[in-house]
């Protein structure tokens, strides 16, 4: 297909007023696709890269930009295009992509560039601008996961159920789009919760308090909620291997949690948890120094002995080769807490807010965040944020995206300082501001963020640097207001960054709807 036809299509799709006509237009457009195009298609419509993070930043742009000889070609920033002497295809785009990713060593920046001006150089000015949109994480035309995911079921005629169990399962809708579209059901059939095939953890929302949780849930089951590393464990035998909030093989970096789930009645399963560091009395020490432990590490042996890993299970997605994630929460429960009674998350079932609000004070009292509350017939939902799950905090609150930052003054001068805060809006794949802040940064977190967010910069603006937003940070703040000033008519007050989160993505940060609801 020629990637004309995709850029036309992504057009109509951003200006589509809702998500059936999204999806419409999309799952189109996927009937027409080769079956090596699917991937590819799907990728590129939801709006970021097959092969991931390439290294194709600011100071790579800025040199694509510049013409290679004194013949100065239309430049990147203008539109190029105009002298391409054969039509763009699907594979040529995604070719490029591949070679980016393969470049490595001395020059790399040139090279890069290299490859990007001859892609731009062959590209009209609407492939040119959708490409820079892809590059830049700024293809925002409301082709999320839930409208991709219809698209994929409308193209291939199953239901819409069954291409969010494989996806959830597999963490890839690609590999889910490939198979529905070129083998039906079928190919659907080996999405299957497998051993050492990390799957998407299922994640919460934030309500005010433990009143609200329980009028949203009734009779629910209240566990601590623990401000730690997100981890996936997978046992079969004697084999152990522990995966990130984001899939990552983490597994040589945290012994002890090998150990700990090793001990257990276990022979197949795979367990949902946290990871924690304590402090003096068992109190939880704050969230970066647990994050230490999952960085580059040239001792580990020496990290563990300084910054020990403690090992909390709080749900369970497989039990001896059957696979739990249909199964309510209760009967997850019960078998989690009969094979791993000494490390599963101290629980309370109750309907009775004054009898929750106490378990909570004792969460908070003992260090924690606070507690989460779930649904006890709900099923493990694989990435998904429902309202099966919702967690009550200290203080408030929220996982938002860095959209842009700002320069300091008087001692801040040389770094990054003031950062733009944005929440995910499902409805047009963007982000919506609530406001800045630069309170909360230590010295060193200065240092880091303002290296990078040159890494991540698209564009200057005076004393302003726009940001990829890719990078998320959690917040807390007073209470959400009114305010004209920003897009969405609210804004933060008193907010402060509590932590930088590099075990979420963008996509898992709260939306503009959660906002809206702690407003009210």
């Amino acid at each position: 297909m020629n990637f004309a036809e995709l850029v036309d299509v992504s057009r109509r799709v951003a200006s589509a007023p809702g998500r059936i006509d999204k999806a419409e237009l999309l799952g189109g457009l996927l009937k027409r696709l080769d079956p090596d195009e699917i991937a590819i298609g799907v990728a590129c419509l939801a709006g970021h890269l097959r092969q991931g993070r390439i290294g194709i930043g600011a100071a790579v742009l800025r040199a694509a930009a510049r013409p290679p000889s004194p013949a100065t070609p239309p430049s990147l920033f203008e539109g190029a295009g105009a002298h391409a002497v054969a039509p763009l295809t699907l594979q040529d785009v995604d070719s490029t992509f591949e070679r980016l990713a393969c470049v490595s060593g001395p020059g790399v920046t040139g090279a890069r560039a290299g490859l990007l001006r001859e892609l731009f150089g062959r590209a009209t000015a609407e492939e040119h601008d959708f490409l820079l949109r892809l590059v830049r994480g700024e293809l925002r035309q409301g082709a999320l996961l839930g409208v991709m995911e219809d698209a994929v079921a409308r193209a291939s005629g199953l239901a819409l159920d069954e291409i969010r169990r494989a996806a959830m399962r597999s963490g890839d809708l690609e590999r889910v789009a490939v198979a529905a579209l070129t083998d039906g059901l079928t190919g659907l059939e080996r999405f299957q919760i497998r051993l050492f095939h990390p799957v998407l953890p299922m994640l919460a929302q934030p309500v005010a308090d433990i009143a609200m949780a329980l009028a949203r849930l009734g009779t629910a089951a209240f566990e601590f909620k623990l401000d730690g590393a997100r981890v996936q464990i997978h046992r079969n035998g004697d084999e152990v291997r522990v995966y990130s909030r984001q899939s990552n093989d983490v597994t040589a970096a945290v012994p002890e949690l090998v150990e700990a789930v090793r001990a257990l009645r276990l022979d197949d399963a795979i367990l949902d948890g946290e990871a924690i560091a304590l402090g003096a009395g068992g109190r939880p020490l704050p969230f970066q120094e647990t994050m230490r432990r999952f960085g580059r590490q040239l001792d580990v042996a020496r990290m563990r002995a300084e910054l020990p890993l403690t090992l909390t299970l709080f749900d369970l997605l497989r039990l001896d080769g059957v696979d739990r994630t249909g199964e309510p929460a209760r009967s997850r429960g019960a078998a989690l807490r009969e094979r791993a009674p000494r490390i599963a998350v101290p629980q309370l079932v109750t309907g009775d807010v004054a009898e929750a609000t106490r378990f909570y004070e004792q969460a908070v009292g003992l260090g924690h965040e606070g507690v989460m509350a779930k649904a006890l017939d709900a099923p493990y939902e694989a990435g998904g944020r429902g309202h099966a799950w919702l967690k009550v905090k200290a203080v408030h609150t929220l996982d938002l995206v860095v959209l842009a930052a700002e320069w300091g003054s008087g001692r801040r001068i040389h770094w990054l300082s003031n950062i733009h805060l944005g929440a995910r809006d499902p409805a047009t794949g963007g982000f919506v501001m609530l406001g800045k802040t630069f309170k909360g940064m230590t010295d060193a977190m200065l240092e880091w963020q303002t290296a990078e967010f040159q890494r991540l910069a698209v564009q200057s603006e005076g004393y302003m640097v726009r940001l990829r937003p890719e990078l998320v940070v959690e917040v807390t703040f007073n209470d959400v207001q009114r305010s004209p000033r920003y897009p969405g008519g609210m804004a933060l007050r008193l907010a402060r960054v509590k932590a930088y989160r590099p075990d979420k993505r963008a996509d898992e940060a709260d939306t503009v709807e959660t906002v809206r609801a702690l407003m009210k």
